[in-house]
């Protein structure tokens, strides 16, 4: 209902944007691949197929050049953790239509917007210097060793990875042992515990809109 609802309010105020929806991180990303550059990806930060914020990490990494806007309840910490992977947005679902027709044309012309009530609280939670640490690191993974990462923070074993990916056990294996050394971590719970700062606590059903506008978008 809340895609829906984006949508239109997309369709209404937007009217020469084009359009791609997936309801999954990896659906999602397959678009990225396949359509080339967007001018702006929103997403639900409780989205399938992912934990928390790991999911936009994954797709702020496939999508470096777009601008990226997250949507999520309100919440201080949320918007602090989302601000360090240097997103150009935050949009709480309370937000209204006019409010957020006026964020998505403010971050299209290449502002960021995060609500006002929330602005103090979110530069104090960007400063943290864990956070920051975590995504240094993060970023030194590979697109499959966070899709892998990310399965082994919603707890799938080794054998279940392997079957979603389509891969042996044995090269799960191998992804797993680069993805603790490069976190700096000896076993799968210290890898979840320590991406768990980058986790949310509400698990309600989502989705991902991506917006291109016809007239903006250029291919490399």
């Amino acid at each position: 209902m809340f895609r829906d609802a984006l949508v239109g309010v997309i369709a209404t105020a937007f009217p020469n944007a084009e359009v791609f929806q997936a309801t999954s991180i990896d659906g999602a990303l397959d678009i990225l691949a396949s359509k080339g550059p967007v001018d702006i990806i929103l997403l639900d930060l409780s989205m399938p197929g992912t934990t928390g914020l790991l999911g936009a990490f994954r797709v702020r990494a496939a999508a470096p050049k777009s601008a990226l806007v997250v949507s999520a309840y309100d919440s201080a910490r949320i918007v602090g953790h989302a601000m360090a992977l240097g997103i150009s947005g935050y949009i709480p679902k309370s937000t209204p239509k006019a409010e957020l027709i006026q964020s998505i044309s403010s971050i299209l012309e290449g502002e960021v917007y995060v609500p006002k009530r929330l602005h103090g609280r979110a530069a104090t939670r960007r400063s943290s210097a864990e956070i920051q640490d975590l995504l240094r690191q993060l970023t030194c993974l590979t697109s499959q060793q966070l899709r892998v990462l990310d399965m082994i923070c919603r707890g799938l074993q080794n054998k279940h990875i392997a079957y979603e990916l389509d891969i042996s056990v044995t090269t799960v294996k191998v992804h797993v042992t680069e993805i603790l050394r490069k976190l700096g971590v000896r076993s799968r719970t210290n890898a979840i515990i320590k991406v768990s700062s980058l986790e949310l606590t509400r698990t309600e059903r989502s989705a991902l809109t991506a917006i291109r506008d016809s007239g903006s978008v250029t291919h490399s």
